[in-house]
Formats: structure tokens, C-alpha cells, sequence
């Protein structure tokens, strides 16, 4: 799985990697962190895609459901999601089921 990390601030090396919640250059040894300057986090998919609100994602692994016998079934396409702070951050409205809150690592981003 191939990501695509920000070039180094300092020194302008594309040879950086992510450790935790922080990115590091080899090349400089600068440190700095992986928050967007408005203070909010990137939320990426499965494989890597920047997400953002009102995209379509689609479900990569079949999902149980908490507290039902229902499961979210892989390929369910997902529309208009919104993104939040916290545990699950996705928010949307899955068809068949309802509200609910989606963890970004079991979606991909759909290409419309």
C-alpha cells in the first residue's frame, strides 16, 4: 500500500514517513505534526483517499450492526457522508438501515 505523504516543510524532501500522529523527514530530522492548520485532522479511507463531507464511500467488509441482528453488506454504496471528531468518524445514513457512524478504515471512497 503505497501513501501519499507531505513533502518535508523545512527542507522540501519527499522521503518522509508517519510515525503515530506525527511526520518525520530522514534527510533534516524535523518533526512536525500531521494536523491541518484549522486545527482538524485529515480523515483518509481503507486505501488512503482524503475524505471530506458529501462523499460517496462504499463499504469494503461486512459490518455487524450493535445491538441488531442486521449487518451493513460489503459494496453497500454510502452517500452525502459528514465527518466528525471521535471513535467513528464518519456519520451518514446507510440505505436499509438508518443513521449511523462508520469507522474510515472499513470504507473506500467512490469516484462519481
Amino acid at each position: 500500500m503505497t501513501e501519499i505523504l507531505p513533502p518535508c516543510p523545512e527542507c522540501s524532501s519527499s522521503f518522509t514517513y508517519q510515525v503515530d500522529m506525527l511526520f518525520n523527514c530522514p534527510e533534516c530530522g524535523h518533526e512536525w505534526s500531521s494536523e491541518i492548520a484549522d486545527g482538524q485532522s485529515e480523515v483518509r479511507d481503507a486505501v488512503g483517499n482524503i475524505l471530506a463531507d458529501g462523499d460517496t464511500v462504499t463499504v469494503i467488509k461486512d459490518l455487524k450492526v450493535k445491538g441488531s441482528s442486521q449487518v451493513v453488506k460489503v459494496g453497500t454504496k454510502v452517500r452525502g457522508i459528514r465527518l466528525v471528531d471521535g471513535d467513528h468518524d464518519i456519520d451518514c445514513k446507510v440505505p436499509g438501515i438508518g443513521q449511523m457512524g462508520l469507522k474510515s478504515q472499513f470504507v473506500k471512497k467512490v469516484a462519481e
